[in-house]
């Protein structure tokens, strides 16, 4: 049977429609090339309406419960963020139901949702919530670098506050389990010090000194694949020229940044850890462009292919949860 890769359309104010409409038109014809039919999950009006648009063909569309017929494009508000959401949820609960083999979702607006009251900061939190985990992670992958985040969105003023051993051990499990999907069956992981320098051997900061480095010299004694801590500031050159297969970043922008800058356009974020495939592009709603029409699908492109690739081999947490 052909593979379902459902795609929730993100906030309809912003591009994420444009770039999933674009990025299924740019890859061609899934069927024949991938074994894969793309289903878009949303208003159905707003899908046709938009497609028409941009001159690329009408998709299948998997009809949602919440109506979102005309975009006001760059506007926040709390009827677009409870669409988004919702859209979301129908794509979870397609594929945990077997309705659907993988869920690409655009991009939602973070504030809409606050004003929607969903409850969850993101994407990667609701998705975990729903697939009943506390144990998931967040891999953005671009350009051959992946990077793992072991805190999300936190204040930065908080990090050190929620940054413990078990995020940190989390994050390199997750990768051990899942960098096998992508072929990388022996993993060489590079953990980023938290202050400056790693710490210049605690005259910046304590955190390494006192137990970051001997987490890490546990964790190798424990015949764990991890080398660190690293400088943030080389660790992201030292990993594209081929020493690690994958970065622990230990709070958002830390990771993220380098990600950005290396691969904007082809970054894709991935959950590790569920029972289902999630894949998204690794950016936002932008509202100062969403009604222009000019928004590139490249990173739309990038997560509707490691979604394909992803859900025709083995998910290694599938097991893990109830039929």
């Amino acid at each position: 049977m052909k593979k379902r890769v459902g795609i929730s359309i993100g906030d309809p104010n912003g591009i994420g429609l444009e770039v999933g409409l674009k990025a299924v038109s740019e890859v061609g014809n899934l069927k024949s090339e991938a074994g894969c039919d793309a289903v878009f999950i949303g208003d159905p009006d707003l899908i046709a309406g938009r497609a028409k648009q941009l001159g690329v063909p009408v998709p299948e569309i998997l009809e949602s419960s919440v109506r979102f017929p005309q975009a006001v494009y760059g506007e926040c508000s709390a009827e677009a963020g409870i669409a988004s959401s919702t859209w979301v949820e129908e794509g979870i609960q397609g594929c945990l139901k077997g309705e659907l083999d993988a869920l690409v979702t655009a991009p939602i607006n973070k504030q809409a949702w606050d004003f929607a009251g969903v409850g969850f900061p993101g994407h990667t939190e609701l998705l975990a919530a729903r697939c009943g985990t506390d144990r998931f992670g967040m891999l953005l992958a671009g350009k051959g670098l992946r990077v793992i985040l072991a805190t999300r969105h936190v204040p930065i003023s908080k990090v050190p506050e929620v940054l413990n051993e078990r995020e940190i051990r989390l994050a390199v499990s997750l990768l051990c389990e899942g960098l096998p999907l992508f072929g990388v069956d022996a993993p060489r992981i590079g953990i980023c010090g938290l202050n400056p320098h790693a710490g210049d051997g605690g005259s910046i900061g304590k955190e390494e000194v006192n137990w970051i480095t001997p987490l890490i010299e546990q964790m190798k004694a424990e015949g764990l694949p991890v080398m660190g801590p690293r400088p943030a500031d080389t660790v992201f050159h030292e990993a594209v020229h081929g020493a690690y297969d994958a970065v622990v970043a230990l709070y958002h922008d830390q990771g993220l940044g380098p990600l950005k800058l290396w691969a904007f356009d082809e970054g894709v974020n991935i959950t590790l850890g569920l029972p289902i495939i999630r894949t998204s592009p690794d950016h936002g709603t932008a509202f100062g462009i969403a009604r222009q029409g000019i928004a590139r699908p490249d990173s739309m492109i990038e997560a509707l292919k490691a979604a394909m690739q992803l859900c025709t081999r083995e998910n290694p947490w599938k097991t893990s949860f109830p039929a």
